[in-house]
């Protein structure tokens, strides 16, 4: 287990906006009555960067994003799939992420409650694949930036679990000996290390895996031609790296190049460098860097998002307010709090658009609020 550097007191973000970059309310949408868990930018493919999915309830919609605020749905998919069991539940889906086909069709990957995976084809509107292999719900769902046939999920089930969205194969499952002992709420991808991805979740901890020495099973998986279901899914048991940064529920981690974004419930996103040891796996220190206070976040499963270049992060909070910290600067720097006095509900998660340009936010009252930037005057 990672202990806490001590000697170097982390800096923390003054709450006062520094206006470096203003936005303006531009659309309010009510998507229905049931809460909006996850909204997401295809950040996958430049032919769709202004377009973003949601989820809530047993529904995925698919949106674009126009010029003066509009915001055109452009497809919807509902979940009906029967139940044939009194225990089963009706779909609610609490994750969504952007992926590809080989050929580069788009791909929106949804789960939730029922720990279900559905790979909706958005080319032809059409269910490419189910995958079921989770025996809980999923929490999250992220895609390889570098190999987006490759998706990541973390459940319930205390596992995280490795895809291949082509070929419908489940290639590796992080649990076992050195894996999570709760719940995992978040996962995500290394942005250039591609044998890298890091969890966290109700255990309190951030884990660290590798899948260096697993990464012949990642490449077969691509020209398996079997039955999924017989190709030889690998356990990996143990992290690289286990980091006890936080006190209380981790539910959301990202990567910012080598050093770690994660928040718990305790009003602030925390910036840190995991410092391994070469010699003894799973130890080595985290030296927290930076803070970035955010009021009133004190509930789990509120999700932060950044734009494509990680300059900034926007995250909301259990009043309905926003707040967008610019990531690179130090001491962190409050570029803008976006608020409005009929946005009340909880911000389940935010979206920022590929250049930070656009900020979208989806409720727990089932509503989606769109800030635009406004341009400095000339």
């Amino acid at each position: 287990m990672a202990k806490i550097a001590l000697g170097c007191e982390p800096v923390v973000g003054s709450l006062t906006p520094s206006k470096k970059r203003e936005y303006r309310l531009t659309n309010r949408l009510q998507e229905g009555k049931r809460p909006l868990y996850a909204v997401v930018f295809n950040f996958i493919d430049s032919r769709y960067f202004n377009v973003f999915a949601t989820v809530g309830g047993n529904r995925v919609t698919v949106y674009q994003c126009l010029d003066e605020g509009v915001i055109a749905v452009l497809q919807s998919y509902v979940d009906e799939d029967v139940r044939k069991y009194s225990y089963q539940k009706d779909e609610s889906f609490y994750t969504v992420s952007w992926a590809c086909n080989i050929d580069g069709a788009p791909f929106v990957v949804a789960g939730g409650i029922n720990g279900i995976m559905r790979v909706i084809n958005a080319s032809n509107e059409e269910i490419h694949k189910s995958f079921v292999g989770h025996g809980d719900s999923i929490n999250e769902i992220r895609t390889q930036p570098l190999k987006p046939s490759l998706v990541v999920s973390a459940s319930k089930d205390e596992s995280v679990r490795l895809w291949n969205v082509h070929t419908g194969i489940c290639i590796l499952i992080f649990a076992g000996a050195g894996g999570h002992r709760n719940e995992v709420l978040s996962v995500d991808f290394h942005p250039s290390d591609i044998y890298r991805i890091a969890s966290c979740g109700m255990d309190n901890t951030v884990k660290i895996w590798s899948m260096k020495e697993f990464w012949t099973y990642v490449e077969k998986s691509f020209t398996w031609t079997d039955c999924p279901s017989k190709f030889p899914t690998k356990y990996v048991q143990f992290p690289v790296f286990i980091a006890s940064v936080h006190s209380n529920y981790v539910d959301c981690n990202r990567w910012l190049g080598d050093f770690m974004l994660s928040k718990s419930v305790d009003n602030e996103i925390v910036l840190w460098e995991p410092k391994m040891k070469e010699q003894s796996p799973g130890e080595g220190t985290a030296d927290i860097l930076q803070k970035y206070p955010v009021p009133e976040c004190d509930i789990w499963f509120i999700k932060f998002s950044c734009d494509f270049n990680y300059n900034a992060a926007a995250i909301g909070n259990r009043e309905g307010k926003i707040y967008v910290w610019e990531l690179q600067s130090s001491p962190p720097v409050l570029i803008a709090r976006l608020s409005h006095a009929q946005s009340k509900s909880p911000v389940r998660q935010t979206a920022m658009s590929f250049d930070g340009s656009t900020i979208l936010s989806c409720c727990e009252d089932g509503s989606i609020w769109r800030w635009d930037s406004i341009p400095p005057p000339s």
